[in-house]
């Protein structure tokens, strides 16, 4: 059985790292520029500067390019491949009667949910990005520009709310993208919900005036990209760009500049203007060319130096927090441009066999359950071995619908089965928590092999006594301190933030393989979710997943004022189209980006 006293300087390194970053997902903290991220002062363009914001005819599109582009890339224009199919044949293993009823009977629960939220967002929280679920505030974590409105435009038509669809485009258009309640922007972010979700929204129901807002959205995100070497600020002072040159940082997150390529090449798609894939196909460029120069070879490092163009040098590699979108994209990519560009399958191919080989582990549990966790790789130099951080994470369990689809979309059935196994390895860590709701971060004890593990209730006591900081306490007393469940040697943070990532990968599974007991194990995770997170007007955040459910019956109260927008558009989304008919938002049509929104793939005629 590996140690984990060996991984402990490594875990804590990760941890300090993640800390610092606070996970890319959440809302933006600002950061002082270091010193070496002053603008260079070279052969600027006359600029009106940010005083142009108050002109009411302001328009990003104007905006003189500092660093123009030389060349623009086309698009391919290849004719799109007959890919292979995704999804499950379900016309040929129809339900039956009693199968249907039950089925229905749970999509209009979440619908339920859903349209509550919805109504308590338009009654509290109306043109704000996220609604407070408690105390019925507002907040405006995303720039002031009606985050929730905008991510749940696609949920909207889909669930058939017209008319709350109109009202929410009629928000959209007012927009005013001259103003933001943050200093800086995290173009990722803004990338993936508001142009996302306009794309998204105007893809299912063909209204130009999504397109519309859509493109506005993209010639401010453009600007980000007026560098000298074109790679963008990931963490954006919008306004200063109108001021003075700009130049993109050292310390930039892989995923954070990784993953605005479905997003940027649709909007090219959808315009006819090459300048939005133009951008990311450079950043493409760069990652296709160092992947084997990292040191993991085939695998980019989580943090990336955006100045120097250089995405090998740093030594932590993940699947999770801060690198995932980056692998998420690849073989989504491929679906949404018909598999004519290579590329992201080699890639794909090469990053998921390194990190299959390294990443990959299995977990001892009480009942050896044959399931796999993805976790964190350090290695410092090429002549050390890669060393494991044995964590697990909420958000890594994307993992498991990314393998299972790249597995169906490259015709690799042991991706499936891979996929299929870090699925059920969030289901069990769901199942295995009290309130049966999985918490952000964790540790067990990974197996020597992933063949055979066999339970040892001595070797679980012995890492949960190395992982404490008191080496006399007696592991009994740590187990019932840290209320640790059978096979968990750390529960690093206990928090559940509605995430979707488990039920995003349960519902992609469930669509591939047609397997009934992924829409058992939905509908417990729905149960349990809903039935702690409820408040008077919506569903909240919780600080602590650890306690019994006696434990919340005799007061313990564990619900934080938070709803991030990504519970209604991709948490519930999942839940919904899961109990929905699998022809609604079939992914043989669509392809999700990373907050849930469908686009339109690219199909021969």
């Amino acid at each position: 059985m590996l140690s984990l006293r060996r991984y402990s300087l490594y875990a804590g390194i990760a941890i300090c790292v993640i800390i610092i970053f606070t996970y890319y997902r959440e809302p933006i903290i600002s950061r002082t520029p270091l010193k070496s991220q002053i603008p260079l002062k070279t052969g600027p363009t006359p600029f009106k500067g940010s005083n142009q914001l108050s002109d009411a005819n302001f328009s990003w599109e104007q905006v003189p390019v500092r660093y123009p582009v030389k060349k623009l890339t086309q698009l391919p224009t290849a004719k799109p491949k007959k890919l292979p199919k995704v999804q499950f044949d379900f016309a040929s293993h129809p339900e039956t009667d009693e199968e249907a009823a039950w089925r229905k009977e749970r999509l209009a629960a979440v619908q339920q949910t859903f349209e509550r939220c919805w109504k308590a967002y338009r009654e509290h929280a109306w043109g704000h990005d996220e609604l407070a679920p408690i105390s019925g505030g507002a907040r405006d974590g995303f720039g002031g520009w009606a985050a929730n409105a905008v991510d749940n435009l696609d949920n909207l038509w889909i669930m058939g709310m017209k008319d709350e669809f109109e009202e929410a485009v009629k928000l959209a258009e007012t927009i005013d993208l001259r103003k933001c309640t943050l200093q800086q922007v995290n173009v990722f972010e803004t990338t993936i919900r508001h142009l996302g979700g306009m794309l998204s929204a105007y893809d299912l129901s063909g209204d130009e005036r999504l397109l519309t807002i859509a493109k506005e959205f993209g010639d401010m995100l453009i600007v980000a990209f007026d560098t000298p070497n074109r790679m963008p600020i990931t963490r954006w002072f919008w306004s200063k760009a109108l001021d003075e040159p700009q130049v993109a940082d050292h310390h930039v997150l892989v995923a954070e500049i990784g993953s605005l390529t479905m997003e940027f090449t649709r909007l090219s798609m959808l315009t006819g203007d090459p300048k939005w894939y133009t951008a990311v196909e450079r950043i493409l460029g760069h990652l296709d060319a160092q992947q084997e120069k990292t040191l993991l070879p085939g695998m980019w490092p989580v943090t990336v130096n955006a100045q120097t163009a250089d995405f090998a040098s740093d030594s932590l590699f993940s699947l999770s927090a801060m690198a995932d979108s980056t692998y998420e994209y690849l073989p989504k990519m491929h679906a949404l441009l018909g598999g004519i560009d290579a590329r992201y399958e080699k890639l794909y191919d090469s990053s998921m066999a390194t990190a299959i080989e390294y990443n990959l582990w299995r977990p001892m549990t009480p009942d050896n359950a044959d399931i796999l966790i993805s976790g964190n790789i350090r290695k410092q130099n090429r002549n050390l071995d890669p060393i494991l951080d044995p964590q697990g994470q909420h958000l890594v369990c994307f993992a498991g619908g990314m393998f299972a689809l790249g597995g169906k979309l490259f015709d690799n059935p042991a991706h499936v089965d891979i996929g299929k196994k870090i699925t059920d390895g969030c289901i069990w860590t769901y199942e295995a928590m009290p309130l049966g709701i999985m918490p952000e971060v964790f540790r067990m004890l990974p197996c020597d092999s992933r063949l055979e593990c066999e339970w040892n209730e001595t070797a679980w006591k012995d890492a949960v006594k190395e992982e404490s900081p008191d080496s006399n306490a007696d592991a009994d007393s740590l187990i019932a301190l840290n209320r640790l469940p059978r096979g968990f040697v750390q529960l690093a943070d206990r928090r559940y933030i509605l995430r979707p990532e488990a039920i995003e990968s349960v519902f992609i599974l469930y669509r591939i393989t047609g397997e009934r007991y992924l829409l058992e194990a939905a509908w417990k995770m729905f149960s349990a979710i809903t039935s702690v997170t409820k408040t008077d007007l919506a569903n909240a955040a919780l600080r602590d997943i650890s306690f019994s459910k006696e434990d919340l019956a005799n007061g313990e109260e564990i619900r934080l004022d938070s709803m991030e927008s990504f519970w209604m558009a991709e948490t519930l989304k999942y839940f919904y189209l899961i109990f929905s008919e699998p022809d609604v938002i079939s992914l043989d049509e669509l392809v999700f980006n990373t907050e849930a929104h469908p686009m339109k793939r690219r199909l021969p005629k």
